[in-house]
């Protein structure tokens, strides 16, 4: 007994020590926007607006697809490290460099051409010619972000993740002077912000691939280009495709509720409360997928070893830290139920129905860290194409139906809307528990070191049992850059 406590204590620590530095590189770059939007705002509503738009377009279209592709590297890039498979980590990472940055071109195509789409979907003519301007000065951003998102997983596999915050972090300081140079200073309006966004973009690009390049830590899993990087493409695109399909299906969803909001009895106060929500539930995800992130690399890292019973293990403490930070979450948001809303906005109407939503969201909250959680163990297992099919069921048969008949046949607006995004999260965390329940996770890890090819990882069988025994060895972590 006293053995499994130390066990899960150490286990602990290893994700806790993970997911800090994780939730803090998400506050970074999710701070760029804000940041942009924070100057954009004080050169009218007109401008507001449309960078607002153009910035849920281009998140839709461009960069949560590249968060979704990157994903897959979750799996490859924490299994190779886990089966010390060490040059694998650079080999898939150039990969999927290249398949992201191809997959940017067509995405750029869209920005280019951004009028006329939002045009047909109804929207206003000079918003849209404004943040088809937008989109077009974000175009170099696309590329960047293609990289660092591969960059990122590399090192976040590697469990290197001090170096990221460090450089997420000058990037947000660089990021709001050139905010105040470009929009402020030279008066480029929002030309000026989208410059800013790919300059810094870039400069945190540039910096971590520069660390990579001559950081004793990556010695040994960066060794140089190489070409057996494209002979992994296909193997690569096997797990990519589901990834941001399993991403994009969720993240879309939430795009869906907010033009079905535009269509509601006085849109202006429907949207401006789902808004407040929605930005609340995207805050407090941010600490989730710290968590989620943290899991992910310590159960692909097992996996990837053959420990089972670890990878095992490291799943449990994941869970358990998810159901302490989305208890936490639920607490300050239901001891801040009347006052929370002030963050953002002072008219009383909004403020009286934010009020009255509040112990949805709150609940919402909670289910949404399990949620997220178990999308970090799908990513560290490989189970993305299951991943896709419970987010397209749960999303898209059940949920958004749900927001539409709540909606507008049971009058219940931007309440019942939200509830349909309850249902579904709620159903996602049924299903991945249940899977996680039935898995093999001896099986799991022999899949795992057949993926990576982990020479050094053996699967014995027993003589006597039936049950496949996985030697494990510990895995090895990085502490001096650390």
């Amino acid at each position: 007994m006293e053995l499994w406590r130390k066990e899960i204590r150490e286990e602990a620590k290893k994700q806790v020590w993970l997911a800090g530095p994780m939730i803090f590189v998400c506050v970074f770059q999710f701070s760029l926007q804000m940041i942009s939007l924070m100057f954009v705002g004080h050169l009218g509503e007109l401008f507001l607006a449309a960078v607002s738009l153009s910035s849920s377009i281009v998140s839709a279209t461009g960069f949560n697809v590249m968060m979704g592709l990157s994903s897959a590297l979750d799996t490859f890039c924490g299994q190779s490290y886990g089966a010390k498979q060490y040059h694998m980590l650079g080999v898939h990472t150039q990969g999927a460099m290249l398949v992201l940055t191809i997959v940017s071109i067509p995405v750029s195509i869209i920005w280019v051409y951004l009028e006329p789409i939002l045009v047909l979907l109804h929207q206003n003519k000079e918003v849209a010619a404004l943040a088809q301007l937008y989109a077009r000065y974000l175009i170099p951003s696309l590329s960047a972000n293609a990289l660092l998102r591969c960059i990122t997983k590399f090192l976040q596999t590697q469990s290197i993740v001090f170096p990221m915050v460090l450089a997420t972090g000058l990037t947000t300081l660089l990021h709001l002077l050139l905010c105040w140079i470009f929009i402020t200073k030279f008066e480029f309006g929002i030309k000026g912000s989208a410059i800013a966004i790919c300059i810094s973009n870039w400069f945190n690009t540039i910096i971590l691939a520069l660390y990579i390049r001559f950081s004793p830590s990556c010695k040994a899993t960066w060794t140089g280009f190489s070409k057996e990087s494209l002979h992994n493409i296909p193997n690569f695109l096997r797990l990519a495709f589901p990834s941001a399909v399993m991403m994009c299906l969720e993240s879309w969803t939430f795009e869906i509720i907010v033009i079905l909001s535009g269509a509601l009895a006085n849109p202006k106060l429907q949207t401006s409360v789902l808004s407040i929500c929605l930005n609340t539930t995207g805050i407090f995800w941010m600490m989730s997928f710290g968590l989620s992130t943290a899991g992910s690399t310590r159960i692909s890292n097992e996996l990837g070893a053959g420990s089972s019973k670890a990878a095992y293990l490291a799943l449990k403490v994941t869970m358990f830290l998810a159901f302490l930070v989305g208890l936490s979450e639920f607490s300050v948001l239901m001891s801040l139920w009347k006052v929370w809303g002030r963050a953002f906005t002072n008219v009383h109407e909004v403020l009286t129905h934010v009020i009255s939503m509040m112990p949805i969201l709150a609940t919402s909250v909670f289910i949404n860290s399990f949620q997220t959680a178990f999308q970090g163990v799908a990513r560290g297992c490989g189970w993305q194409k299951l991943g896709a099919f419970i987010n397209l069921g749960s999303f898209y048969c059940l949920g958004v139906p749900l927001s539409i008949v709540s909606a507008f046949v049971f009058h219940l607006k931007a309440k019942g809307l939200y509830l349909g995004i309850v249902l579904a999260l709620t159903v996602q965390v049924v299903c991945f528990l249940l899977v996680t329940l039935r898995a093999n996770w001896e099986k799991e890890a022999k899949r795992a070191v057949a993926r990576v090819g982990g020479s050094e990882v053996q699967v014995e069988e027993p003589h006597v049992h039936q049950n496949v025994h996985i030697v494990s060895h510990e895995t090895n972590f990085r502490d001096q850059d650390n």
